[in-house]
């Protein structure tokens, strides 16, 4: 439906040119006016790490996505204290928007694994699209089981697009995006060695951080 908004969210430290690249695939796929970037203040699900401070982060998305009209760098979550749960985000933008747009709420398939841990998960269904993003070695594919157990008995399968609609009709849509194997935790320890990062991150991340020195000073975890 052409028009939506599609909510892309993470840490970004750093954000990398596989995450702009994604948002692209999956802008295109759907037919998005928007993706919304989103750095989580205190992700409840990331691993136990100090993460770069939000000023830092939030900067280094507004270069990455500067000139580029289809992509908002949204910072709802780093506003908010405490953890930044993302059906608190969902329902925020439903409230600005209305009830009119398409929303499309993305997220990697190692996330969507763990979905049935997230803050009020059967309720994100009911409030928009969740685009499941696959690349090698994960299959293309969803089935019923990879559905969370609780939301299961609401949702039927569509064999001609390979999504899974919900009975609010919303869908949970697999999407294939290009399969660059970058991240962010290998750019940290390359910058903590004193590697290059060029063509990993977009140019003005690059320059940003050769400026700032972030990472350099102590190994990433």
């Amino acid at each position: 439906m052409p028009g939506g908004i599609g909510i892309f969210g993470g840490t970004f430290d750093p954000v990398h040119v596989g995450h702009l690249r994604a948002a692209e695939d999956v802008r295109e796929a759907l037919d998005l006016a928007e993706i919304r970037f989103v750095p989580a203040a205190t992700p409840p699900h990331k691993e136990a790490r100090t993460i770069t401070a939000p000023a830092a982060r939030l900067h280094m998305l507004e270069l990455a996505t500067a000139g580029v009209p289809a992509f908002r760098v949204w910072p709802i979550e780093l506003a908010r204290r405490g953890p930044s749960y993302s059906i608190d985000t969902i329902r925020a933008l439903r409230d600005e928007v209305g009830p009119g747009p398409h929303l499309a709420f993305v997220l990697g398939r190692d996330a969507f694994a763990e979905f049935d841990t997230w803050k009020e998960h059967v309720a994100i269904f009911s409030l928009c699209d969740v685009v499941v993003m696959t690349r090698p070695p994960h299959r293309e594919v969803l089935s019923l089981g990879d559905i969370p157990v609780a939301a299961r008995g609401a949702f039927c399968y569509d064999p001609v697009s390979g999504s899974f609609h919900h009975e609010s009709g919303h869908r949970v849509i697999p999407l294939s995006v290009v399969p660059l194997d970058i991240s962010a935790t290998d750019i940290r320890s390359r910058l903590a060695s004193g590697r290059s990062i060029r063509f990993l991150v977009p140019a003005a991340v690059e320059a940003y951080l050769e400026s700032s020195g972030l990472y350099r000073s102590t190994r990433a975890s």
